[in-house]
């Protein structure tokens, strides 16, 4: 098991940042959403990253051939789904199991999913039942992974409400209803990110959203592939955007990354705290693409309690900056953090709390009293890769040591790289 020692910054830094990890949310749907189409999909900058591996993998041992030459990724997909005999690996990426159980219940055929001791945690309980809902045959251990899915090619259509607000939920219903066949239709609480749906409307999928209700009308026709450059994940940028956000004079530009509106809530969020930050759009085809600048300025105290499901990746970097800001903030109606890589409120609360923070774990959030001053810890991420993260940067404030850190690989590989970028003048 792995650690990460933090230096202490020495100087604000000014830095043009293009080489952060593609995103991986859009890398996982590439690798699935190619199976849906008779030719070759090109991926360039597809992650190379643990997880996105594992779902690439997926693909080859359902029959796809994977041709990876420098960054460009050709998936070429198979005429018929094959069955594997032994379990197909997700690693760590709850997506990967969640949409993946989606594809296999409209595929005929036995499957079973499966990942490793943090993934086997994790409820899974929140797709199968939807998914049996509609006929899908899915065994699951207790509500949790492994999941043995004997798939079915001619599914019921639906008319579903989730009260989960979940893209992984969505997406899973959606890729199970093309496999499926069968017109339906999907309404959540509250939009929830929408790559599945970009991406299969580019690919030629009928798919409409009216007044927030998403209507899918699969056809027995192939789509088109995929042709496209994946771009930096913001998830991922936000780390260093929060660096720029709590480092006096520091300035940071963020190249190509996703500015997709249900991702960067969370730089939203980080401009009503005070940051100051600009948006340059580059290109719309799949996605809206472009940079993001940064600039420090002095933060405040901040209230969210709205649109918590295009914030669940970024709330523990946000609670770093909180815990520089002036005056209180309050992180609310967000219980969908306890189900993350790890419990990820009672997580940071208590590694705060070891670093000199004043705050509060609530039950669906936390209160952070704002204005203190970081002090030297050893933490534990718990396996959780954003939490390892947004302590690492925590730890430009005042040096830090985060253990448990093999799970950075999982989703950033570089990210140690680009930190020590920061030191360098």
């Amino acid at each position: 098991m792995n650690s990460l020692k933090v230096v202490k910054l020495k100087a604000p830094f000014d830095r043009f940042i293009s080489n952060i990890a593609s995103d991986k949310s859009i890398s996982h749907r590439c690798a699935i959403l190619s199976l849906f189409s008779d030719k070759p999909s090109v991926i360039y900058d597809y992650l190379q990253a643990q997880d996105t591996k594992d779902s690439l993998n997926i693909a080859k041992r359902l029959g796809a051939k994977i041709e990876t030459k420098n960054n460009k990724t050709t998936i070429i997909p198979p005429s018929t789904i094959a069955i594997p005999t032994d379990p197909l690996e997700c690693g760590n990426a709850g997506t990967a199991m969640r949409l993946w159980a989606g594809f296999l219940s409209g595929c005929g055929g036995e499957f079973v999913l499966t990942g490793d001791k943090y993934l086997l945690k994790r409820p899974m309980a929140r797709v199968v039942k939807p998914l049996c809902s509609i006929g899908a045959n899915i065994t699951d251990h207790r509500g949790f992974a492994p999941l043995a899915i004997i798939g079915n090619n001619n599914l019921k259509s639906f008319d579903f409400h989730s009260d989960i607000d979940s893209a992984q939920v969505k997406s899973a219903m959606i890729l199970a209803c093309i496999k499926g066949g069968q017109n339906s239709t999907y309404t959540e609480n509250n939009l929830t990110r929408d790559h599945t749906e970009r991406m299969l409307v580019g690919m030629g999928a009928d798919i409409t959203n009216i007044e927030d209700k998403i209507y899918i009308k699969p056809t027995n026709k192939p789509y088109r592939p995929l042709n496209l450059t994946v771009p930096s994940d913001p998830s991922s940028a936000f780390f260093f955007a929060v660096a720029t956000a709590i480092t006096p004079n520091s300035k940071v530009v963020l190249k190509n990354v996703s500015l997709n509106p249900t991702r960067i809530e969370a730089y939203r969020c980080l401009e009503q705290m005070g940051a100051d930050i600009t948006y340059d759009l580059k290109e719309d085809i799949y996605e809206p693409i472009g940079d993001i600048v940064v600039r420090y300025r002095q933060l405040h105290g901040i209230t969210i309690g709205q649109n918590i499901p295009w914030l669940i990746d970024e709330l523990p970097a946000l609670s770093i900056a909180m815990s520089i800001a002036k005056g209180k903030s309050i992180v609310k109606n967000a219980k969908e953090l306890r189900v993350k890589e790890s419990d990820r409120i009672s997580c940071v609360i208590d590694n705060l709390k070891l670093c000199g923070i004043k705050c509060h774990e609530l039950e669906d959030g936390y209160s952070i009293d704002g204005g203190g001053m970081f002090q030297k810890a050893t933490i534990n991420s718990h396996g959780d890769h954003r939490v390892a993260m947004s302590f690492a940067i925590a730890g430009l404030l005042c040096g830090m040591e985060i253990e448990d850190t093999d799970c950075i690989e999982t989703s950033f590989p570089n990210f140690q790289e680009i930190l020590r970028e920061l030191s360098c003048r």
